[in-house]
């Protein structure tokens, strides 16, 4: 079966169970919440008895095999739940699809996992799990989304309010969808169903902004010069090692840079993409910073992070955070003088 979307999980367990559901991403609320239904889902079936393995460097396959193929005292049906902590390796990510392929009736699989990346996903054996049941990605909701989201969010619980509002919402969470899940299911105690007091809900919600090196640089590809400066912002507030925040930045300039090298030498822009390791919304992003940018701007900034790690070492005067959003500014289009 081919791989689906989060809100298409519902109508495919209305039609059974699969044999193997694999969910991975990077948005723990979200695959939590996708792992909820499908368990819903099992236990509407009459699946009574669940196991969970972690997968780790203890892991034996041959457990799960055992437990697949063991019959109960107690329950008529199982789930066995298979939670990785690190990137599924070959030899069990064979014996899963293996077991997969050849489950009863009465047993089914939820598997888990971080965000997988081409080489897992192309690989034979994952193609196998794939054949045998459902893969679902969860993919980051793009900023420009959150607001929608948000706007989802309280139509669940029959709540509904203005432009304004969920705007506020999404810049105060700053992409952190657990908080802003915790905002909204706040908002569902505070209030009635119905329209939201515009005012009041505005004064409960709470600065819950968590900065991370990946958000600004989200906010410097889309060239979100005001989002990406918060960051900064935040970042230095909360503490965060300035080194870290400029390996983010320069890393992704030099995907710019690649980009505009393969498009300079005629290679199609989707296989520079995944040579350069760019998948998912990712792309878009970096599509799109790529029109905006020329190269020469890129080689700037990249210039600009040079001089600031020499900054970051001691070995060059200055602040290490202006120098951030200097680069932050360049890669934003916006001009600015030369520092004597």
């Amino acid at each position: 079966m081919p791989q689906i979307r989060p809100e298409a999980l519902e109508a495919t367990l209305s039609r059974g169970i699969p044999a193997i559901t694999w969910i991975h991403g990077d948005e723990p609320l979200l695959v939590q919440e996708s792992a909820d239904s499908l368990r819903k889902a099992a236990r509407a079936a009459g699946v009574s008895e669940r196991l969970v393995f972690e997968v780790d460097r203890s892991f034996k396959p041959e457990a799960v095999a055992a437990e697949a193929n063991a019959l109960s005292l107690f329950s008529a049906s199982k789930l066995i739940e298979l939670r990785f902590g690190g990137k599924p390796g070959k030899e069990n990510g064979e014996a899963i699809a293996e077991i997969a392929e050849r489950l009863d009736d009465s047993v089914r699989l939820l598997a888990s996992s971080a965000r997988l990346d081409r080489v897992v996903t192309d690989s034979a054996w994952f193609t196998r799990i794939e054949r045998a049941g459902v893969v679902l990605p969860i993919y980051p909701v793009e900023r420009r989304e959150l607001a929608r989201w948000i706007a989802g969010r309280l139509a669940r619980q029959r709540q509904r309010t203005d432009a304004a509002t969920l705007e506020l919402i999404a810049e105060r969470v700053e992409g952190n969808l657990l908080a802003a899940h915790q905002e909204v299911s706040k908002l569902g105690l505070l209030f009635p169903e119905g329209d939201l007091p515009a005012e009041a809900a505005r004064a409960a919600v709470l600065s819950v902004a968590r900065y991370d090196a990946f958000d600004l640089v989200e906010a410097m590809l889309a060239g979100d010069r005001n989002r990406a400066l918060r960051s900064v912002q935040g970042l230095r507030a909360e503490g965060e090692a300035p080194p870290l925040v400029l390996w983010s930045l320069a890393d992704a300039i030099r995907s710019l840079l690649k980009l505009h090298a393969a498009r300079q030498a005629g290679q199609a822009l989707n296989q520079a993409m995944r040579a350069a390791r760019i998948f998912g919304p990712r792309e878009r992003l970096f599509e799109g910073a790529l029109r905006r940018l020329p190269a020469s701007v890129c080689e700037t900034a990249l210039q600009q992070a040079a001089q600031t790690d020499r900054i970051a070492k001691g070995v060059h005067p200055g602040d290490v955070w202006h120098a951030i959003e200097r680069i932050v500014l360049t890669l934003s289009g916006v001009p600015l003088p030369k520092e004597s």
